[in-house]
């Protein structure tokens, strides 16, 4: 029985410290970021909500995740997060246009309104309940009247004589159990509120489920056309020359006793023949996965790409640790697709690469100095980057005026598999 009172009175701890964090954000986070985010957009004609709305719209979005996460956690309920990717950091007129966008960021807006009385109210129930009847066990038997028990509920059952020290110790247990019982569905209910603003709308999974069919249908078409590729290149190189090695030692066997020096120089054709077959499957294997970028991650790489180019390239890379291999290879291959296009139509005199890595995401940048002009819309290997990023839930941005320079931002989430002691930075 004592295990049991226990219990219930850490769930009704629990529970009523959960909603009074409810109450409180809803009043000192809530009101604030619903002000500032109206302000923000009225002042945009002026040109300073462009740079107040942003983070207005990031710090309502860090709410409602942190939101998200106490719904699956304390009440079981989730709520997936219905944001559409933003452009990298740049053009603030961009990622503005981005945030208005986004059907997610005003019902943010609406849900910062609406939770200030719903979440004041649901928040506080279940912490009155159990504040109410701890005061019914604790206070009202020593001070020798029910009528001062709160605000005086049980007055009339105190003048019929029925409640008494010990009964308001019993209604007040009874209070702190029905808090940890009712609070928790009470807590629940709330999540369900959010869940209803915070969620994605049918028409926002419809969309995604689109997307997501477009980017599987791109992936199946983009891995089709690199098998046709890899069986293309091993009947064309490989295979054929395999093939010229098998008769050059066929011949020369039948040579070797009637003209040992013919047999000898077939011998030679095809020694020269399986060294020139062994080239190609080694350029295979790194055009499928370099063998640089199993053994040394991301990092070394395009450290080791950037040496082959017949061009100056600046090298920055801060990572935290390795990432998942998909995530790596399609990052590797991004960047080198960009640098070929820079040495193959740029014109340029030098590039530049630059990689970080936040918590969930990792972000390529890669620039020149040359012409500019580029446009992924016409096709081409930039196009099959874009394609290729967007399986992983990726983006590309590319900024190319006529002149230049062109610099080419990409984005894919991420998360570190093996932390480093320190991140690597360096030119190279």
């Amino acid at each position: 029985m004592t295990e049991f009172l226990a219990k219930t009175v850490r769930r009704a701890w629990t529970v009523g410290v959960r909603g009074l964090v409810q109450a409180v954000l809803s009043q000192a986070a809530c009101i604030p970021l619903f002000v500032v985010t109206v302000v923000s957009i009225a002042l945009l004609p002026v040109g300073a909500g462009l740079f107040l709305l942003p983070a207005a719209v990031l710090a309502t979005r860090a709410l409602a995740d942190r939101q998200r996460a106490w719904a699956a956690e304390w009440s079981g309920v989730d709520v997936p997060s219905p944001y559409r990717p933003l452009p990298p950091a740049g053009s603030p007129f961009r990622r503005v246009a981005a945030m208005l966008r986004d059907p997610a960021t005003w019902r943010d807006l609406l849900w910062t309104l609406l939770n200030v009385p719903v979440g004041l109210l649901l928040g506080l129930l279940p912490a009155a309940l159990v504040v109410y009847g701890v005061e019914g066990v604790a206070v009202a038997p020593w001070i020798g009247h029910v009528a001062t028990f709160g605000w005086g509920p049980f007055w009339m059952l105190d003048d019929w004589g029925i409640v008494g020290s010990v009964g308001s110790i019993a209604l007040g247990a009874l209070l702190v159990v029905l808090g940890a019982a009712l609070g928790e569905g009470i807590l629940k209910g709330h999540a369900l509120f959010n869940r209803s603003l915070l969620a994605p709308t049918r028409g926002a999974l419809a969309a995604r489920v689109r997307e997501l069919t477009a980017t599987r249908a791109d992936a199946v078409d983009a891995s089709a056309a690199e098998l046709r590729r890899i069986e293309r290149d091993l009947h064309d190189g490989a295979q054929a020359r395999l093939v010229a090695l098998s008769m050059h030692i066929g011949l020369a066997e039948e040579l070797m006793k009637r003209d040992p020096d013919a047999a000898r120089g077939l011998l030679a054709e095809a020694r020269a023949a399986s060294g020139q077959a062994l080239t190609e499957l080694r350029d295979l294997v790194r055009g499928i996965h370099p063998p640089v970028l199993a053994e040394r991650g991301l990092d070394g790489g395009v450290r080791a790409l950037a040496l082959t180019l017949p061009i100056p390239v600046d090298v920055r890379i801060g990572l935290r640790g390795r990432t998942d291999a998909p995530v790596e290879s399609a990052a590797y291959f991004a960047v080198a697709e960009m640098l070929a296009n820079v040495v193959k139509h740029s014109g340029a005199r030098r590039a530049w690469v630059q990689i970080e890595q936040d918590p969930d995401r990792l972000v390529l940048l890669v620039g020149d100095d040359g012409a500019g002009g580029a446009d992924p819309a016409q096709g081409g290997g930039m196009r099959g980057i874009e394609r290729r990023l967007a399986a992983f839930d990726g983006t590309m941005a590319v900024t190319s005026p006529p002149g230049g320079p062109t610099v080419v931002t990409m984005e894919l989430p991420c998360a570190s598999s093996s932390p480093r002691t320190s991140p690597s930075s360096g030119t190279g």
